[in-house]
Formats: C-alpha cells, sequence, structure tokens
C-alpha cells in the first residue's frame, strides 16, 4: 500500500457509504428509507454525515465516552453511552484483568465522564429532541475501532431503545474485533472497509486524523 487509505474523515465516510450502497453487495440488513444515522462523538461525525448525505438518512449522534483507567487516561478500561435517559456502560476485560483499579477512582471516572457526556449531548443538540429509535435500522458508525469499548457501550444503549436492527458501520477495525461485535454484542451486520493486521492505531490509516472540534460536529449535524 502507498499511503494511508483514507485520506480524512470525509473521504473514509464516502467511501464507506460506497460499500453499504454497492448494488453488488449482499446486505444481512437492508437499509430503507427510515434508516437513521448515529455518529459517535466527535470524529464518528464527520463519517457519518457523509453517509447520511449518501443514504439519504436522518443523521443523529449518539452521546458516548471512553472510560480511562485513573491516573492512565490514555487506557480505556470500559465506555459510557447514553441514549434518551437510558444509560448503559461497558468494560474492557482484558484491560481490568490486568489493572489493579481502585472501586472509588474509577467511579468517580464514571461520573466525571457521565457529567461530559451531558455537556456535549447539550452542546450538540440543542433544542432538538433526540430521534425516535424504536423499530427504526439505526446505522451506528465511528471513525474506526480501537478497544471497541466505545461501540460497544453505543450499541447497548442503542439496543435499550428497541430498534428493528443495528449495523455497526466503520472505515478501518482489527479483524478479530470486527467479528467480536458481529457475534459477541448486539449487532446485526458489521461493515468494516479496512481490517488491517497487525492494526496498531486507528490514526494510523488516515493521512489526516486531526482532532474533531465541538464546532465541527454541530456543523455536520446542522447541515444534515
Amino acid at each position: 500500500m502507498d499511503g494511508p487509505p483514507f485520506t480524512d474523515r470525509r473521504d473514509a465516510g464516502r467511501q464507506l457509504a460506497a460499500r453499504l450502497t454497492d448494488p453488488a453487495r449482499d446486505p444481512a440488513v437492508p437499509l430503507g428509507p427510515d434508516t437513521l444515522v448515529l455518529g459517535l462523538p466527535r470524529g464518528g461525525v464527520l463519517v457519518a454525515a457523509e453517509v447520511a448525505a449518501v443514504l439519504g438518512a436522518e443523521l443523529d449522534v449518539v452521546a458516548v465516552r471512553k472510560l480511562g483507567v485513573p491516573g492512565r487516561p490514555e487506557l480505556a478500561m470500559g465506555a459510557v453511552a447514553a441514549v434518551g435517559e437510558a444509560v448503559q456502560s461497558v468494560g474492557v476485560e482484558a484491560v481490568l484483568a490486568r489493572v489493579d483499579v481502585d472501586g472509588d477512582a474509577a467511579a468517580e471516572v464514571r461520573r466525571a465522564e457521565l457529567a461530559e457526556l451531558r455537556r456535549r449531548r447539550e452542546a450538540y443538540r440543542a433544542d432538538r429532541p433526540p430521534p425516535a429509535l424504536a423499530g427504526r435500522t439505526v446505522v451506528l458508525v465511528d471513525d474506526g475501532l480501537a478497544t471497541g469499548a466505545t461501540m460497544r457501550a453505543a450499541l447497548a444503549a442503542v439496543r435499550s431503545a428497541g430498534p428493528a436492527a443495528v449495523v455497526v458501520a466503520v472505515p478501518v477495525g482489527p479483524p478479530a474485533l470486527c467479528a467480536e461485535l458481529a457475534v459477541g454484542a448486539g449487532a446485526d451486520e458489521v461493515v468494516c472497509l479496512v481490517t488491517p493486521q497487525p492494526f496498531g492505531a486507528v490514526g494510523r490509516w488516515y493521512a489526516d486524523f486531526g482532532q474533531t472540534t465541538d464546532e465541527e460536529v454541530r456543523a455536520a449535524l446542522g447541515a444534515a
């Protein structure tokens, strides 16, 4: 490969949309006119915006936050997500098994991340009511999978709202993790464009993986 497969998140979204709408694809879940595309903030919303535009689908955001190990915030011990009033948490068992996490410190991390989750949800949605999920096909989009914690938390939160089917769609992720989401995490279909091995980090597969701002998220949602 001469360079990363994706120029930036917008390019990744267009490539992902092309796969989802490919006439030669035999989808496990048909994407009809009532499909809802939900992006995981922040970067996943920019990918999701391109997918929603091609599908002609409604675009919104699912509030989700990584739970970092106390004192090592870059290391995910889990994630928390909210849809409506439902809040779902998941843990990363491989991390929790090898890191001694104090219960009180972990609870404080969760409280802080829930507060940030609510702040972002209010900032992104403003006065718009959350979309109805019950009985609809939902496409959950992120800019890539690393540990999978945030996607699994988002899946659990979305499932609690009673959708007809949930599709996970990402530009890049480790092959084992993409398979795991389909088998054990509740997705009806998983679409991963690129599944490199060894994987490394998500940003490795983008030429431009700069940080996405709240303003960019609001702009993407407002344009939709």
